[in-house]
């Protein structure tokens, strides 16, 4: 046994050699490759050179300087017109500090070219003065952008992401078998930014869901519901029914908007009995389809417009939904018009509700929405249905 010793220990020690000598060659082949420190000292160079925000910048006028010399040299190959294409690139890209500035870069450029230009005829006249009102239009669209602070681009991915905050936000939670609820939103503008939104919690076996139409009508009142639509979801979740309406008419008194009030419908659901509250704020009543008779009838509810009243009650009108029933919550889009009064449009879209639901109710909120109501208001409709 002794005699194998050394044999096994000369054995993992030539291994443990071997190891080392491979290591340490790796570690000299890696320290002659261009590590990371190397790139991170290049990129940090270019970045030190050519800041990340003005890179688009500098590409821009490295191309539109080098349009210059090519419309300078070859005029009949490379137009006037081609100082176009970074211009209106500017106007997608570049911010609002950057813009103006490139605007004047590339009207400087276009000024020193066309007198090379041969002949000057009414056509050069002509292409100059629609580059120079086009470069004055993104000038101008440049100093109104300045109040957002962010390009083009960028605005519109700013709104297109809140937009889409706002239709989630009208999205109807997760509800059990034996209940079905859908909501369709359009606006006057056929934008989803309107003046009516709706916003629904659920919380334990109690759903929540606010109808709210906000005054005004398409974009002129997007911003306001868009502010509004996220407190009224914030308070929807955290207080209780009784607490809310008056909450929200707290929210909308301290805003001091000029055109600040808003109409609202609550509607609190519990999920496992099917009892209801429904309270109202200036807002059409909601109506009810009862499966035992099979008629509408509108629930009365009254209570101040939210934003004008400090201090208001509003009143509950509680009822129980039972298997078969259904529930509407609406906005004045969808009954009112400048030739008919609000309760003959009721009447008429509870008419149509007969006639177009008839028992099937999945989709039947679209249906509803697309054949009723005035295109140039904003409408919001919310169907609940108990299985």
């Amino acid at each position: 046994m002794s005699a194998h010793v050394p044999l096994a220990s000369r054995t993992v020690s030539s291994q443990g050699h071997c190891d080392v000598a491979r290591s340490s060659t790796v570690s000299s082949a890696r320290e002659h490759l261009p590590g990371p420190d190397l790139r991170q000292r290049a990129a940090s160079l270019v970045n030190r050179v050519v800041p990340r925000g003005s890179r688009i910048l500098v590409l821009l006028v490295v191309v539109t300087a080098a349009l210059g010399p090519a419309i300078w040299f070859f005029p009949d190959y490379v137009p006037l017109v081609s100082l176009l294409v970074p211009l209106v690139l500017s106007s997608l890209v570049l911010g609002p500090r950057q813009l103006p500035w490139f605007v004047v870069f590339v009207l400087f450029v276009l000024a020193v070219v066309v007198i090379r230009q041969e002949p000057f005829n009414p056509r050069i006249i002509t292409t100059v003065v629609i580059i120079f009102g086009i470069g004055l239009v993104v000038m101008m669209s440049s100093f109104r952008r300045s109040r957002l602070g962010v390009a083009g681009l960028q605005g519109e991915t700013m709104f297109v992401d809140l937009r889409d905050r706002i239709l989630r936000q009208g999205g109807i939670p997760a509800l059990p078998a034996e209940w079905y609820a859908a909501a369709e939103l359009r606006s006057a503008g056929g934008t989803p930014f309107a003046g009516d939104f709706v916003v629904a919690s659920r919380v334990g076996q109690r759903l929540e869901v606010a109808v709210v139409d906000v005054s005004g009508k398409g974009q002129g009142a997007g911003t306001r519901a868009l502010l509004l639509s996220g407190a009224i979801g914030g308070l929807l979740s955290a207080l209780p029914p009784s607490e809310f309406l008056p909450a929200a008419n707290t929210f909308l008194l301290r805003q001091d908007w000029d055109e600040g009030f808003a109409t609202a419908i609550h509607l609190s659901l519990d999920l496992a009995t099917g009892r209801y509250d429904i309270r109202s704020a200036g807002h059409p009543p909601a109506a009810v389809r009862h499966a035992g008779s099979g008629r509408w009838e509108v629930i009365e509810s009254e209570g101040p417009v939210l934003g004008l009243i400090d201090g208001a009650d509003f009143v509950a009108v509680s009822g129980e939904m039972r298997h078969g029933d259904a529930l509407l919550l609406y906005t004045d889009g969808m009954v009112e018009t400048r030739n008919r009064d609000i309760a003959l449009g009721i009447d008429r879209m509870l008419g149509q509700a007969e006639r177009l639901l008839r028992g099937e109710f999945e989709g039947g909120a679209k249906r509803l929405v697309e054949s009723l109501g005035s295109r140039n208001d904003d409408r919001a409709l919310l169907l609940v249905h108990r299985r």
